[in-house]
């Protein structure tokens, strides 16, 4: 038998191809090139400015690079810049954030994991109510509570010391961690809980082996939600400490607000942009794992 001829189709097959500058992509691509102007600008003037000494600031031109590349105002920022009484830059409010920050971040991570876990796999009497109230803490506004907690931190004995302050940011940092750990943790296949029950594992045992190595994503989106916010904090910083215990954002404040001699902006922009380097690069370290883990967080409330 001979094959019937194939049938011939009228027109061209397949999809239709998409024009490369379509209105769609121009307007797609022109909003997104503003947006990142828009943000890499202030940037670029404070890298450069920086970079340039006071009589090139002076001619006014600050989009222009610098003539002549100086880090005589890094060095000033970290180690011979003012910040009050003292004039030695921000090695010390620096090392102050670094004792503040880490163990807030860890001491508030432990702690809102193990709530966000009790919540989600082991239901004990109260525990909306408890939830409740604890995510109801996250919506009043700091400033409400700023004199209670000078009260209470004075009759511990910790007013003014970094261990206040390391206290006060794990109290803030639960309610919205417990929040993330909690959905994070209603995600996971309840399987898995049911099997360790089963296989005889314990609150522990669970939480251990099986909760904390597959919440990496979780665990990353909370260190840098409570990294970026302890380590930018100014209003606790400035009310709950002392000169001596400043954190580098008190300092940083105290460096670019002086009011005493000539006004160094390549110090000021220097200094600035040391401040944000630990956020910054943490940020840019774990950024996948930031949204995937904020994705995975938000699937169930």
């Amino acid at each position: 038998m001979t094959k019937p001829p194939p049938i011939l189709l009228d027109g061209p097959q397949g999809p239709k191809p998409r024009r490369v500058l379509s209105r769609r992509n121009i307007f797609l691509y022109g909003t997104l090139l503003v947006i990142t102007l828009y943000y890499a600008m202030p940037l670029y003037v404070m890298i450069v400015t920086s970079l340039k000494g006071m009589p090139e600031i002076r001619m006014g031109n600050i989009f222009s690079p610098p003539m002549e590349v100086t880090f005589e105002p890094w060095v000033k920022a970290w180690s011979q810049a003012c910040t009050g009484l003292t004039c030695k830059g921000l090695s010390t409010g620096f090392w102050n954030s670094v004792k503040i920050t880490i163990p807030s971040v860890i001491l508030s991570i432990i702690i809102a994991s193990l709530n966000g876990y009790a919540l989600a796999n082991w239901k004990f009497k109260g525990a909306n109510v408890f939830f409740t109230i604890l995510i109801f803490g996250a919506f009043i506004p700091y400033q409400v509570m700023l004199y209670p907690i000078v009260i209470m931190l004075r009759e511990m004995g910790l007013y003014g010391s970094l261990g206040g302050l390391v206290l006060v940011h794990t109290i803030f940092g639960m309610p919205i961690l417990t929040l993330l750990f909690r959905n994070y943790f209603s995600s996971l296949p309840e399987e898995l809980f049911k099997a360790a029950r089963v296989d005889g594992a314990g609150f522990w045992g669970i939480y251990f082996r099986i909760m904390v190595p597959m919440s990496l994503p979780i665990f990353t989106v909370a260190i840098i939600l409570q990294v970026t916010g302890i380590w930018n904090d100014f209003l606790f910083g400035v009310v709950y400490t002392g000169p001596e215990t400043y954190p580098m954002t008190v300092s940083l404040n105290n460096i670019v607000n002086s009011t005493q001699g000539v006004k160094e902006y390549n110090i000021n922009m220097a200094a600035t942009i040391i401040t944000g380097l630990v956020p910054l690069t943490i940020y840019f370290v774990s950024g996948r794992l930031f949204v995937r883990g904020i994705a995975a967080g938000a699937v169930k409330g």
